[in-house]
């Protein structure tokens, strides 16, 4: 079996997170840069399948500038055999329709039976990305699984829903995507860290993709303005003097709370 797990570089969440205010883009330099870690989860779990089944092949896909090489070989030292990195200036602020084209076309290039995904990211939060690159494929997906089962023909899953949880299953190939309830990524060892040197990194363009970034057959979105959050404001204090619980009443009721 052919697995196919997308990896993302992120700005870390420990760190601090901020947007250029002449491009609208998250500035990178602002903190360190790490493999989102829904997409860690993502490839844990395409591992552990790997780890039980002899003969599946685990690759890593990632959009990402030119120095993410670093963060993509931790993928290789977790355990994953090969890893395809698509690195393109034209890439630089692509919207979810361009970034899912490109991931369409590196997956088909590839070959799969099963790509597994996270289902939103810590910076760009669209959540879109898993239902368009199936739709790009033509293989059914299903999407914020909380739980897989991996077989030989099929992937099966459940997900939360309001009314309660909903079991899924689709046939191979397919895309899945998997939130936070999956279990933690295993830490690379010095076994693996060594072994991530040799293993082989692809990395392509658009044009050996056959995309064109500007291709007017395809809706692109556009950034039209940016400005930084604002500080935050002080909040109102209530002073119990007997008449606490009336005035947070009204404070509720004032703003629509209760």
């Amino acid at each position: 079996m052919k697995i196919v797990v997308l990896v993302k570089e992120v700005p870390d969440t420990y760190g601090d997170r901020k947007l250029n205010l002449e491009t609208g883009l998250a500035d990178r330099a602002a903190s360190d840069a790490v493999i989102d870690e829904i997409g860690e989860r993502a490839l844990e779990l395409a591992l552990t399948y790997a780890d039980a089944h002899e003969g599946t092949d685990v690759a890593v896909l990632s959009v990402a500038p030119e120095g993410a090489t670093a963060t993509i070989r931790k993928a290789l030292a977790m355990g994953a055999g090969s890893a395809t990195h698509i690195s393109d200036e034209a890439l630089r602020g692509a919207d979810l329709g361009l970034t899912a084209d490109t991931l369409a076309a590196a997956v088909r290039r590839m070959g799969f039976d099963l790509v597994i995904t996270g289902n939103v990211s810590t910076d760009g939060s669209g959540g879109m990305i898993p239902a368009m690159l199936a739709e790009l494929l033509d293989v059914p997906h299903a999407t914020g699984l909380s739980a897989v089962d991996i077989s030989d023909g099929a992937v099966s899953g459940t997900r939360a829903v309001e009314s309660g949880v909903q079991q899924v299953s689709a046939d191979l190939p397919a895309v899945i995507s998997i939130t936070e309830a999956l279990p933690g990524p295993r830490f690379p060892n010095f076994k693996g860290i060594m072994a991530a040197k040799k293993k082989p990194l692809e990395v392509l363009t658009l044009a050996n993709l056959g995309i064109t970034a500007d291709d007017p057959d395809a809706a692109r979105s556009i950034m039209l303005t940016i400005a930084e959050k604002p500080p935050r404001a002080a909040g109102i204090k209530i002073l119990d003097e007997g008449d606490a619980g009336e005035k947070l009443a009204d404070f509720l009721i004032e703003n629509r709370l209760a």
